[in-house]
């Protein structure tokens, strides 16, 4: 097990534990017990660009479950296809893992682990299949069920993986 799962593991555990409840008689009170689906939101995003000899293609959908006002947690799966008619082709694909913490209404502050499968195909038989790992940090401005940030990716190297830098906004919905 890498370092990066067990730091998510941790998270996970820590996060569950601190909102557990206990119900100290050991019966289950039906109107005590909570709906699951009450607190579930979905959402994601979706991109197409094209242009030039150059197309893009992505599709992110994503769940979250809310704690509470401050806390969710959740998991997403992502796709993208991008193409460069004279030079190469490429799929993503993979999964990532959240957790967002609310101090105020209008802040957002997130923690994201992100696993890639990266298949290229180029030109001259330059293809490559590798994995790509991100560790975000992220910040951003919370607008009802919309979220308008930036994250920094940890593991970002500059001469490997799938980003063209650390630094990365974002727009995240769930509804």
């Amino acid at each position: 097990m890498t370092i990066k799962f067990r730091f998510f593991v941790f998270i996970a555990i820590i996060t569950l534990n601190s909102y557990a409840q206990n119900n100290n008689s050991g019966q289950v009170d039906a109107k005590s017990t909570p709906d699951f689906w009450k607190h579930v939101q979905f959402g994601g995003g979706i991109g197409f660009s094209s242009g030039n000899g150059y197309t893009n293609f992505a599709i992110s959908p994503s769940a979250i479950y809310n704690f509470n006002e401050k806390i969710s947690t959740g998991f997403g799966l992502q796709y993208n296809y991008l193409k460069s008619s004279s030079s190469f082709s490429s799929h993503m694909y993979g999964a990532n893992a959240l957790v967002l913490v609310n101090p105020i209404k209008e802040i957002q502050l997130s923690a994201e682990v992100e696993q890639l499968r990266v298949n290229i195909d180029g030109a001259n038989s330059n293809s490559k299949d590798f994995w790509n790992t991100g560790l975000f940090l992220g910040a951003g401005y919370r607008m009802d069920s919309v979220t308008i940030g930036a994250r920094y990716n940890l593991l970002y190297k500059t001469d490997n993986g799938v980003y063209a830098d650390a630094f990365m906004p974002f727009v995240r919905v769930y509804f």
